[in-house]
């Protein structure tokens, strides 16, 4: 069985005991969080939304927070001898995947 929801404005494909890094979330570390932006969901038969299934929810519990790898962007402007170096962490929620309830 799986499901695929959307949250922090990405569409994530999950299936109970994955565990997904999603866009930081509030609460704390074991505290259970909801997705009720379910597209479609999988089971024996496939339920596909228009956009969204009614009464489809998707369980989590949140394992921890953190900073993904850093990325550098580089602006350069040839012959004018221009150059800036800028770094960016994006932030992260782990979420264990405990239930995929479908309609």
């Amino acid at each position: 069985m799986y499901a695929i929801v959307r949250t922090g404005g990405k569409q994530y494909r999950v299936s109970p005991g994955d565990v997904i890094r999603v866009e930081r979330l509030r609460g704390e570390a074991g505290s259970v969080v909801e997705f009720n932006h379910v597209f479609a969901v999988r089971g024996k038969t496939l339920q596909a939304g228009k956009p969204l299934v009614d009464g489809a929810k998707v369980t989590g519990v949140i394992l921890g927070e953190g900073r993904g790898k850093k990325i550098r962007v580089l602006k350069y402007k040839r012959k004018k001898q221009y150059r800036r170096v800028l770094g960016h962490r994006q932030d992260f929620t782990e979420v264990l995947i405990k239930e995929v309830a479908g309609a």
